[in-house]
């Protein structure tokens, strides 16, 4: 579980139908060119139990990833097309940050370890502060679990980054750097949607956002992703492994065989330096394929 993602702990559920590649992606491409890198927290960083260390060259062939997270009208085309209902939607519950909620009366508990979190009923991705809140469309989707974003990627004909391929498209070309943008935050904060203020009692929202901001918010990275730390999660492909940095392959790595969770990366709007310092390339984290928050989305590579 990350600091900042609760897992669900839901007990199981059939599986949804299978989706078929029928899909219209619209999100702009970009190119990501063939390199070897140094995957890593080179500035020591990183929580140990995340598993950033140690660095350690990685090659990924040439690839394309979408620009932006998905967004909240993208993931409607797909729902509209399919009838697919989410984890969120089929479990009843998800959870909400206790900031974004938009009605008591749908709380069905708080997360045990993190009281922030609460478990909202009728929270999906339609309705991200529970019932009555209505998505935004140029926001990014949020409150999908990993099983949800790959059945998008598969009516769209897509898939998920590996975690090598997305922490190569978030660095931007500039080589062992703590931020896609360099290694120093802004003096105004402004170069990315995090936490401002006393977590996680009081967000100033000094950026301009409490929650989750327009996808094209800020300013690229060197390729061309639009926030690709803060503002939201994002699901690779990946199980997790806190000792896999130790034993992983050169080449086009893709996390363990096996495992309980799916790596998560890039942060969120909830991380601050006091609690969840992970707004920087290196930072990963995990949770449970059925899990779904208020703050975790996912961008697609070309298949």
């Amino acid at each position: 579980m990350s600091c900042c993602t609760p897992s669900s702990g839901r007990s199981a559920s059939a599986d949804p139908a299978p989706v078929l590649a029928t899909g219209d992606h619209r999100i702009d491409q970009i190119p990501v060119p063939g390199q070897t890198y140094a995957m890593g927290d080179a500035h020591g960083d990183g929580v140990r139990a995340d598993g950033e260390q140690p660095v350690h060259d990685v090659r990924v062939p040439a690839f394309r990833i979408d620009a932006t997270s998905v967004t909240v009208a993208d993931f409607r085309s797909f729902i509209e097309a399919t009838g697919f209902r989410t984890d969120a939607e089929r479990y009843g519950w998800s959870a909400v940050f206790h900031l974004a909620l938009t009605d008591p009366d749908h709380v069905a508990g708080r997360m045990h370890g993190t009281p922030w979190w609460l478990g909202v009923e009728g929270a999906d991705w339609a309705h991200p502060g529970g019932p009555g809140d209505a998505a935004v469309d140029d926001h990014p989707v949020v409150h999908v679990s990993w099983n949800d974003a790959q059945a998008y990627c598969s009516w769209a004909g897509r898939r998920l980054p590996s975690e090598a391929e997305w922490e190569a498209a978030a660095r931007g070309g500039l080589a062992s750097r703590r931020y896609p943008w360099g290694d120093e935050l802004p003096a105004d904060g402004h170069a990315v949607n995090i936490w401002q203020g006393d977590f996680p009692v009081r967000n100033t929202g000094a950026d301009g956002w409490i929650t989750t901001a327009p996808v094209r918010s800020f300013q690229p990275n060197g390729y061309g992703l639009w926030q690709a730390v803060g503002n939201v999660w994002e699901w690779c492909a990946d199980w997790f492994s806190p000792v896999y940095y130790a034993q992983s392959p050169v080449d086009d790595p893709r996390g363990p065989a096996t495992g309980t969770a799916k790596v998560i990366r890039g942060g969120s709007y909830l991380c601050h330096d006091s609690y969840c310092n992970r707004y920087r390339n290196a930072a990963r984290s995990s949770n449970t394929p059925d899990s779904s928050t208020g703050n975790t989305g996912f961008r697609t590579v070309a298949a």
